[in-house]
This record gives C-alpha cells, sequence and structure tokens, in this order.
C-alpha cells in the first residue's frame, strides 16, 4: 500500500512540473533557479562547518 502512495505521489509530482513548464516556462526556471540556489546555500554551509570542525571547533 506504501508503495502505491508514492508512486502516486510522484507521478503527482511529474505532471505538475510538466503543467507548470508548459503553462509557465518562465515561472519554471525562476523555480529552478531557487531549488539550485537552495543546494547551493546548503553545500557552502557545510563546508563552513566542516572547516570550523578543521579548525578544532574554535569560535
Amino acid at each position: 500500500m506504501a508503495m502505491n502512495a508514492k508512486r502516486i505521489a510522484v507521478y503527482v509530482l511529474v505532471v505538475f512540473a510538466l503543467y507548470v513548464i508548459i503553462t509557465d516556462p518562465a515561472k519554471a526556471a525562476d523555480y529552478v533557479q531557487v531549488v539550485f540556489q537552495g543546494i547551493s546555500d546548503a553545500a557552502k554551509a557545510i563546508g563552513d562547518f566542516m572547516t570550523w570542525v578543521a579548525d578544532g571547533a574554535k569560535s
């Protein structure tokens, strides 16, 4: 039952993404930019944390 729900959720997300891309490509591009900016910010934060740990966790 859980696999069916997961599969349905994936299909719904794919259909929604296609709908947004087809109806408003500019807004879809903005969404992609926001997602990649979030990933970039998260990677930078992890890098800063690892640098802090490598420096001995000093303030």
